[in-house]
């Protein structure tokens, strides 16, 4: 069983009339607190190099729930981030089970996967990826138009997902005029667009100083009260440890007690 810290979840914290509230609101996802967003049973992931075969992820068993913060910790190495393309539904496992919902990747075609994705998934990545030429705004209305969201919609939604992670009088600047901490807003702007279900964030405060990786944790926290969203990330930071609902430890491909 994995090492876990623990603190009190959003959804924990919620009274039953709090969790009929969220069910039954039209703006509201449906969410089942006691069903996972996630499941990972038994997951290897190996890869030939040379003559040879390396073992990257030796046995995981994780889940993810509603409205929780999950960090992946560990050094360079350790298989976090294949975890991360796996639970994406970026790559497939070698042996064992990951089910996204009721959506079972492990069987999934690279096309049912990337429908999936389009659909329930958002990404944050450690160099924010954002287009260069392209202003805040126009960033995140580009994953909107990715994601087959109706044109009538883009104005409200990309004004509502800047407000949110503070960029509301940045909106218009390239990315070249914004800091790092701004570029991470966007790119979690972006990622949250298209209303996704589950996000998932490679060391997303890996190239920001502490004060601004805690300015990252605290949007975090907003976006899972707000849009309802599970995140789970990767980190070797351990100043950030303790926003987290759960953190499972890596060594080798596999978590520690």
């Amino acid at each position: 069983m994995a090492s876990w810290f623990r603190k009190k979840s959003t959804l924990e914290a919620l009274s039953v009339d709090d969790e009929e509230s969220l069910s039954n609101s039209a703006s509201s996802r449906i969410i089942n607190p006691h069903l996972p967003v996630l499941t990972v049973r038994d997951v290897h992931r190996s890869f030939q190099v040379g003559g040879g075969q390396i073992d990257v992820l030796k046995g995981i068993e994780m889940e993810l729930r509603p409205l929780q913060l999950v960090m992946l910790k560990g050094r360079s190495g350790s298989g976090k981030t294949t975890l991360l393309n796996l639970i994406g539904g970026l790559d497939l496992p070698t042996n064992g089970e990951i089910v996204f919902q009721e959506h079972a990747f492990h069987h999934s075609s690279d096309d049912e996967r990337t429908l999936v994705r389009r659909k329930e998934i958002g990404f944050i990545f450690q160099s924010y990826a954002l287009m260069p030429l392209l202003s805040a705004w126009e960033n995140v209305e580009l994953a909107l138009r990715m994601a087959g969201t109706p044109r009538s919609q883009w104005k409200e939604r990309v004004h509502h997902c800047l407000d949110l992670v503070g960029l509301g009088k940045r909106m218009h600047h390239r990315p070249y005029e914004l800091s790092g901490g701004e570029q991470q807003r966007v790119a979690i702007a972006k990622a949250i667009a298209h209303r996704p279900s589950l996000i998932l964030a490679d060391e997303p405060t890996a190239e920001l100083d502490s004060q601004m990786g805690a300015q990252i944790m605290s949007v975090f926290r907003n976006i899972i009260a707000t849009e309802q969203v599970t995140i789970c990330m990767t980190t070797h930071d351990p100043t950030i440890l303790e926003d987290a609902d759960h953190v499972y430890e890596m060594v080798d491909g596999r978590f520690v007690t």
